[in-house]
C-alpha cells in the first residue's frame, strides 16, 4: 500500500512527460528528484527506477518523432550504440566497484549516493551555460549536419559513462552535442535524443534488474503519467521556434541543477 507520497510523485510525474516531449530531456532530471525527495526512494535505486520511467515514455516519443521525421538514424548509430554500451557497462560493472563512501580529508567523508547527485548537478549547470548563451551567427557551410564517425563516437561513449554513472538518460548532455557540435536543428535534435535515451535507459535499466528488487506498479504507474505528459509537451513544441526551445531548455537544467546542489549541501 503506497502512501500520500507516491500519489504526489505521480502527479509530479505528468511534468517529466511534459519535459521530455517539449525539450527532449529534462526526464531524469526530474525523475531522480521527485523519487528521492517525494517518494522517499534511495538514491541509487532511484536511478535504477529513472532509467526505465524514462526510457519507456522515451520510446513512445521516439516513435512520434520517427512518424513526424525529426529522427536523425545515422546519428542515432554512431553516437547511441556506444552511448548505450557505456550506460550498460557503467551500471553493471563500475557502479558497484565504488565504495560506499567517499573521504574527503581525515574528518570529513561523503556517500556514494550524495556524491552522485552532486556529480549530477554540476554536469548539469555546466551544460545550461552552452545552451542559455546566444549562439554566434555560422556561415552556410558550418550549418552542414555533422556525421563523422568518430567523433560521434567518442562522445556518445563520455556521456553515456556520465548517463549511466547518474542514472540519468543523458539529454541534458545529449541535446547540446547534437545542437553545437553535430549541427543538427532543435526540433531533429529532441527527436533523435528521445530515440537514444529510449534506447541507452532500456538497456541501462536491465544491468540493475540483477541489482535491485523493482517494485513494477511505481515503476509502471509512473511510466503511464509520464507519457501522458509526453503527448502534452510534444504539442507545446510544436508552438515554440527552435531558438527559444534551446534557451527554455538551458534555463530548465540550470534552475533544476542549483536546487539540486541546494539540497545535498543544506
Amino acid at each position: 500500500m503506497h502512501d500520500i507520497h507516491f500519489y504526489i510523485g505521480l502527479i509530479l510525474a505528468l511534468f517529466i512527460g511534459v519535459t521530455l516531449g517539449l525539450i527532449g530531456s529534462g526526464g531524469s532530471i526530474l525523475t531522480v528528484p521527485i523519487l528521492v525527495y517525494v517518494v522517499g526512494i534511495d538514491p541509487l535505486i532511484a536511478t535504477a527506477y529513472s532509467l526505465f520511467i524514462v526510457g519507456s515514455t522515451s520510446a513512445v516519443g521516439s516513435v512520434k518523432n520517427t512518424i513526424d521525421k525529426n529522427v536523425n538514424f545515422k546519428i542515432v548509430l554512431l553516437f547511441g550504440i556506444p552511448s548505450l554500451l557505456a550506460v550498460f557497462f557503467t551500471r553493471s560493472q563500475l557502479l558497484p566497484l565504488l565504495p560506499d563512501a567517499f573521504t574527503l580529508s581525515n574528518n570529513v567523508s561523503i556517500s556514494k549516493s550524495k556524491l552522485i547527485m552532486i556529480i549530477f548537478a554540476i554536469v548539469m549547470f555546466a551544460a545550461s551555460s552552452k545552451m542559455i548563451k546566444k549562439p554566434r551567427q555560422k556561415n552556410l557551410a558550418s550549418n552542414q549536419i555533422v556525421t563523422s564517425a568518430t567523433p560521434l563516437i567518442t562522445q556518445g561513449l563520455l556521456i553515456g559513462t556520465v548517463s549511466g554513472l547518474v542514472g540519468a538518460g543523458g539529454g541534458f548532455l545529449i541535446i547540446p552535442v547534437l545542437v553545437f557540435f553535430a549541427n543538427l536543428p532543435m526540433k531533429q535534435a529532441i527527436g533523435t535524443s528521445l530515440t537514444i535515451i529510449a534506447i541507452q535507459c532500456l538497456i541501462g535499466f536491465t544491468g540493475d534488474l540483477t541489482q535491485h528488487s523493482i517494485d513494477w506498479v511505481l515503476v509502471l504507474s509512473f511510466s503511464a503519467i509520464s507519457i501522458l505528459g509526453l503527448f502534452i509537451g510534444n504539442r507545446l513544441s510544436k508552438r515554440i521556434i527552435d531558438g527559444n526551445l534551446r534557451i527554455i531548455f538551458g534555463w530548465f537544467i540550470l534552475i533544476m541543477s542549483l536546487y539540486i546542489m541546494f539540497k545535498e549541501l543544506f
